[in-house]
């Protein structure tokens, strides 16, 4: 029964805000933001130390800035993902725009498959959908949720233009038959991981145990990695999907030290993306809480 009633508040939100015009739906989504800022005390605590540990140069007045930021961002996402079964290549052309498809393009074109570097930045769930959209569908590795009637409700919304997901829990198998077929999966690589699934490369400077999958599949394959992210641009008033140039994974006679190198150049590609973006990454998940044996707890 609480599955049941889950299912349809989410549903009847989803549908609410997805009937809305879409600055009316931006506006209700700033409040609530503000509202789980407020009231969801350890989240806040969370977000304020990742900060504090990745990005000491800045002023405590610029990271609390970034944090209510990040609030404003994931309540936009929440509107775009109740707004996304209404849209379209043709009614999305004044809000939405690709940058370095051409990278994309080449990493296609060479048929061993594409693995895309992608994390919770900017409007994540927005980038394969917007991808698929303009012809290009893709898999997506992710999480089951808890209930099933909703999981089946979100990855309909996700799947609608020819994406499908790969589940974490058996996506090996499916996530070598894509390559050997030349798609495309996209895999998010910024959550805390546990060995012997995860291992330590620096992130921030820290050392965060990550998720190291992506670097054993492409070595195996030889499919092509590339960065890929959906991110709000203030100057234009746009989400841009942006491809960064190919990571090349090594190859060499040692595939653990390949593998452990391999993770290390994608998690600093991501990096890389969120020093530019800090406002629009998820700094309330818990990190770096995986530690190396005989380190205390960051949390």
């Amino acid at each position: 029964m609480r599955d049941r009633i889950e299912y349809w508040l989410v549903v009847a939100v989803a549908r609410t805000l997805g009937r809305m015009p879409r600055g009316v739906a931006r506006l209700w989504a700033w409040v609530l933001a503000f509202k789980v800022y407020w009231l969801f005390g350890r989240l806040r605590r969370v977000g304020a130390h990742n900060l504090e540990m990745a990005l000491p140069e800045l002023s405590p007045k610029t990271r609390k800035a970034i944090l209510r930021r990040v609030y404003i961002h994931l309540g936009w996402q929440l509107v775009e993902f109740c707004r996304m079964t209404r849209y379209t290549a043709e009614n999305t052309r004044d809000w939405m725009r690709t940058e370095g498809l051409e990278h994309y393009l080449a990493a296609e074109a060479r048929g061993k498959g594409v693995l895309v570097i992608t994390g919770h930045l900017g409007a994540w769930e927005l980038s394969s959908f917007y991808h698929s959209l303009m012809g290009h569908p893709m898999g997506m590795v992710i999480r089951r949720l808890d209930n099933r009637r909703l999981d089946g409700f979100v990855n309909g919304i996700r799947c609608m233009h020819g994406n499908y997901v790969l589940h974490k829990d058996d996506f090996g198998r499916g996530l070598l038959m894509a390559m050997r077929e030349g798609g495309t999966v996209g895999i998010l690589m910024d959550t805390n991981m546990t060995p012997p699934q995860g291992a330590f490369v620096k992130f921030f400077g820290m050392e965060a145990c990550t998720a190291t999958g992506l670097a054993h599949v492409a070595r195996k394959t030889g499919a092509a990695v590339l960065p890929g992210f959906m991110l709000w641009d203030a100057t234009e008033k746009k989400y841009v999907l942006h491809f960064g140039p190919e990571v090349a994974i090594p190859k060499t006679s040692d595939a653990s030290a390949d593998i452990l190198a391999g993770t290390q150049l994608c998690t600093s590609a991501i990096e890389e993306w969120i020093r530019r973006y800090p406002d629009q990454w998820l700094w309330i998940h818990r990190r770096w809480k995986t530690r190396p044996a005989g380190e205390p707890g960051l949390y």
